[in-house]
């Protein structure tokens, strides 16, 4: 197994984080100068879960304009306190998107494209649900 990410402590509760891509990320476990490592979860989780959906409809001949996940978690109280609950709330703008197609690609995205979700799924019961907003000016 190749050992392609690191993480190098950098004062206090901070890290810079280093992918196999070579893009450094700063992590701090105080939320005072950056994303803390399970804000990071939330985050990964939905950017590859945005990403899929984005893939699936434009793959699907859908005039997507703007695309976004607005996520939620619930943690248990205990030690360690992973996520129990995620609320993902899809919200696609475009121009005569298809309701189908979007639920169809969050489907896809969710259980078969998304990695990232289904590591969370593992450990956590996942709720999806979106909105469609219409463009006003066409492409």
């Amino acid at each position: 197994m190749e050992r392609d990410y690191r993480v190098k402590w950098a004062g206090g509760l901070r890290f810079v984080g280093t992918g196999a891509s070579g893009h450094s990320i700063v992590i701090d476990g105080d939320k005072k100068t950056a994303n803390s490592p399970m804000e990071l979860l939330l985050l990964g989780t939905g950017s590859c879960a945005c990403i899929d959906l984005v893939m699936i409809l434009e793959k699907g001949r859908q005039k997507v304009i703007d695309a976004w996940v607005e996520i939620g978690g619930i943690r248990q109280e205990e030690m360690p306190k992973y996520y129990t609950d995620l609320e993902m709330h899809f919200v696609v703008k475009g121009i005569g998107i298809n309701e189908k197609r979007v639920a169809r690609a969050i489907d896809l995205a969710m259980e078969k494209y998304c990695s990232a979700s289904a590591q969370m799924a593992a450990l956590a019961n996942i709720k999806t649900s979106y909105a469609i907003i219409e463009a006003d000016t066409p492409l």
